[in-house]
């Protein structure tokens, strides 16, 4: 199994110096110069208005105190679960304006809204509207300043990227000559014809970058070397051929002119994932009546029907590839598994209690993973967790399999709503990679409404 993301930041960062080792743990210097920046965006247009007597201060002033933080506290968030403070990749970035205007109108419409629902007339609103308009305009001209000053130092101290090229010659000299068309954008430190050379040549030049220019040698990359080199902190980016725009790519980036899409990188950034967690936990919390009676209605059936033990406990694999315990509602006998060796279920299983066997079908057993999810070793939607025996087996003939552990496993997933019970690893390892990439609040729900539906069909 791959190592721990956060095991191996804490080794490689053990000797750095404090503002080192909390940039490792997420705090970015960049955090306070945007708190200064939003403060002031938010204050200053609210000086103004009373300066030139457009505004007249109709509460206390620890009323407007109170406002300031909010609007404040919001605009950070919504720039911190956006990804804002994720580690940006130098090579091939995109621009970073758009993003922040249209974070910055997000929160501003956050501070609308919380405001319009908190009983505040518009006359004497904390924070007027007519002011929240220009908000934006100044948050988002201070962060994109922000971030320019900040990439200004970080060249000065680091130089630009390291590159090392890979691909067949004629491929590699095309790449060279456009890189040093372009002063400035990187510097090729190696080249190199054979992928299994890569892990060598990248500790010798401290290459901080790879562009993959003949697209077809990728195969050989994945998973190794492409998953230490994501350990090391080494950007992959691989160049678009014509064959790839059948696949309909998106997020292309540019390099000195020529298109590359960026690979190995982890499918779901730290702020994502804390984001699906607050969400999940929120969720939790509004249907805790729903959920807590449907488990205590259920567990009351299995006890009258089939007896003690209500609950079944397996090992199973979770984030990071770390184990835990897995609760479900037995629905088999308890002799099901004597020997203690992993018995995949069939369709038909005679080791099924017959008055629990809806309850299999119907996927009611799993409801008690809500308790997983709470203790943070599950999700609601993700990947589901397999038994340990089963992932080492599947990790010798699936490559890449393991990435599917990156985020914590689901209660449902987009492999279970589409695939089903027997479908084979290998494809529903599709899904789950499909199911990262392309994660977002409303693909979760959409996973959740479907997984009802075939709750009600049945279909397994």
């Amino acid at each position: 199994m791959r190592p721990r993301h956060d095991d191996v930041r804490v080794e490689r960062g053990a000797d750095l110096p404090l503002l080192g080792r909390l940039n490792r743990r997420g705090f970015r210097l960049l955090m306070a110069a945007d708190v200064l920046v939003i403060a002031v965006a938010i204050v200053t247009p609210m000086a103004v208005g009373v300066a030139v007597d457009r505004l007249r201060l109709s509460w206390p002033a620890s009323y407007y105190v109170l406002g300031y933080l909010l609007a404040l506290v919001l605009h950070f968030v919504s720039f911190y679960f956006g990804g804002l403070y994720e580690r940006e990749q130098r090579l091939g970035s995109r621009p970073v304006l758009p993003r922040i205007v249209s974070m910055s109108i997000g929160a501003m419409l956050l501070v609308a809204l919380t405001q319009q629902f908190t009983g505040v007339r518009t006359e004497i609103r904390v924070i007027p509207l007519s002011i929240l308009l220009f908000v934006p305009v100044l948050v988002s001209i201070g962060l994109a300043g922000n971030r320019r000053i900040a990439r200004s130092l970080r060249d000065r101290r680091d130089g630009p990227p390291r590159v090392l090229v890979v691909g067949v010659p004629d491929d590699v000299n095309l790449a060279r000559e456009h890189i040093d068309e372009v002063h400035g954008t990187a510097r090729i430190v190696g080249t190199t014809t054979n992928i299994a050379d890569l892990l060598e040549l990248q500790q010798q030049t401290t290459a901080t970058d790879v562009l993959v220019v003949t697209a077809r040698m990728i195969d050989d990359a994945y998973p190794e070397p492409l998953s230490t080199l994501e350990t090391r902190g080494v950007n992959v980016l691989r160049r678009i051929s014509a064959q790839d725009t059948l696949l309909g790519l998106s997020g292309v980036r540019e390099v000195a002119g020529l298109p590359f899409v960026v690979l190995g990188g982890s499918a779901l950034p730290s702020s994502r994932a804390r984001f699906k967690r607050t969400l999940e936990l929120l969720e939790l919390v509004v249907t805790l009546p729903i959920w807590v009676g449907g488990i205590t209605l259920l567990g009351l059936y299995v006890l009258v029907t089939a007896g003690r033990p209500v609950f079944y406990w397996q090992r199973r694999v979770g984030r990071y590839g770390q184990l835990f315990d897995m609760v479900k509602f037995r629905t088999m006998r308890p002799d099901a598994e004597v020997a203690g060796e992993p018995v995949l279920a069939a369709n038909d299983d005679a080791r099924v209690v017959p008055a629990l066997r809806w309850l299999r079908q119907t996927r009611l057993d799993e409801l008690p993973n809500l308790w997983n999810v709470v203790r943070g070793e599950m999700s609601i939607v993700g990947p589901r967790p397999e038994r340990p025996e089963l992932t080492e087996q599947f990790e010798v003939v699936i490559p890449g399999y393991d990435r599917r552990h990156e985020i914590p496993p689901g209660l449902t997933g987009l492999a279970q709503v589409h695939g089903r019970y027997r479908t084979d690893p290998e494809y529903k390892l599709g899904y789950d990679l499909q199911y990262l990439v392309n994660w977002s609040p409303v693909l979760d729900l959409q996973i959740q409404l479907r997984t009802i539906w075939v709750m009600v069909t049945r279909r397994i």
